[in-house]
């Protein structure tokens, strides 16, 4: 192998591929992007064994050849060259050594033979479709913060995308949750993703994701089975095991009941919040709302630190107390990008539903803290 690149080229794809790599792998192999040079493209993978990431980037390929070099060590070299250098890529007679190449730099890097690299991308994805890539943006975006970390109930711990009617309409919803907080973003149904099977993404996968479909082309391929998935865009193709549970039938947990509505201005009441959760402190950054009125009271008080409060205007009549996690809330208030943020509640002690009120396509609902 031997082959000729431009340092702005390389360093994106390695930006993309070495961030799946584990630092700590107990399988050597693992530590190691798999290059694959022919045609004047250079194919970059790396894996963990549940995700994989292939990249393609235009070189000058002048000997085809096939290795794997350390992912993090190779990214490191290239990052640090000069801007606007040509990097030179040559692979030794017996495949064990690369040398890499810039002006007056030169690195050796050992190499694990290619044959030993994993795949994960093979196997058959019998549904499939495609969706803009500012329509995946917004569906990572409206549900992702509230996954759950909780290793114990591992089915949360992702996005659940599937097929769901609403009021007769078929869409495509993505549903979140951690137990104390519920994300909901659905859009209409793409064509070709009827019946297709409920998946559980991965929170490592959904972060990648999100990172590689930043500055994506308008149309992100996507295809599935009941345990893989495969998005493809530009000349990126990422491939995800799916997480192998039952997510709980969500729409239990969604009030249907709640009678008092309230609207307010989601800008104003994120920088309140923000103000006044400064004081409050423990795990639960507990803030109270009271409602009298066309008035909102927002206050948090700290035995160390002391207390704050801070008023509002709202649109709607009634009264109420009720406490929330503060960081929660704030999660939930910032991805409201219309000019009205609507609490639906029922009393102090009942889950409460927020909506932007000019988009339904977004629901969220928060569970109440005893303050």
């Amino acid at each position: 192998m031997k082959l000729s690149i431009e340092r702005a080229a390389l360093l994106r794809s390695l930006n993309h591929v070495q961030s799946v790599v584990e630092r700590r792998n107990t399988i050597p192999i693992l530590s190691n992007v798999l290059m694959k040079a022919e045609d004047g493209v250079l194919s970059l993978s790396s894996t963990d064994m549940d995700l994989e990431i292939n990249e393609s980037v235009a070189a000058e390929v002048s000997e085809p050849g096939t290795t794997t070099a350390p992912a993090h060590t190779f990214h490191d070299i290239v990052r640090k060259l000069p801007d606007g250098s040509s990097i030179e890529i040559e692979l030794n007679s017996d495949n064990t050594q690369m040398t890499v190449r810039s002006g007056r730099s030169k690195f050796k890097l050992s190499c694990l033979p290619a044959g030993d690299f994993p795949e994960l991308s093979a196997g058959d994805l019998p549904t499939g479709f495609s969706i803009p890539a500012g329509d995946l943006r917004a569906l990572i975006d409206r549900t992702k913060f509230a996954m759950s970390t909780e290793e114990t109930r591992y089915y949360l711990n992702g996005i659940y995308v599937h097929e769901a009617n609403n009021e007769g309409v078929e869409v495509l919803r993505a549903v979140s949750t951690d137990g104390h907080r519920l994300a909901r973003f659905e859009m209409p149904l793409p064509e070709g993703a009827a019946g297709m099977p409920g998946v559980i993404l991965p929170r490592k996968a959904v972060g990648e994701l999100r990172k590689l479909i930043e500055d994506a082309a308008d149309v992100i391929q996507i295809n599935l089975s009941e345990n893989k998935v495969r998005f493809s865009f530009d000349h990126i193709v990422l491939t995800s095991k799916l997480i192998d549970g039952t997510f709980p039938d969500y729409q239990r947990v969604i009030p249907e009941g709640n009678d008092k509505i309230v609207e307010i201005d989601p800008k104003l009441f994120t920088r309140a919040i923000d103000r006044v959760s400064t004081i409050s402190d423990g795990k639960s950054r507990a803030l109270k709302i009271t409602l009298q009125g066309k008035q909102m009271i927002l206050s948090a008080s700290s035995a160390e630190s002391g207390s704050a409060t801070e008023e509002l205007e709202v649109s709607g009549d009634c009264n109420i107390e009720i406490g929330f996690n503060a960081k929660y809330l704030l999660d939930i208030t910032s991805q409201i990008e219309g000019e009205g943020c609507r609490l639906t509640l029922a009393d102090s002690a009942s889950p409460t539903i927020i909506q932007d009120s000019s988009d339904p396509s977004s629901l969220y609902v928060l569970m109440p803290l005893r303050v």
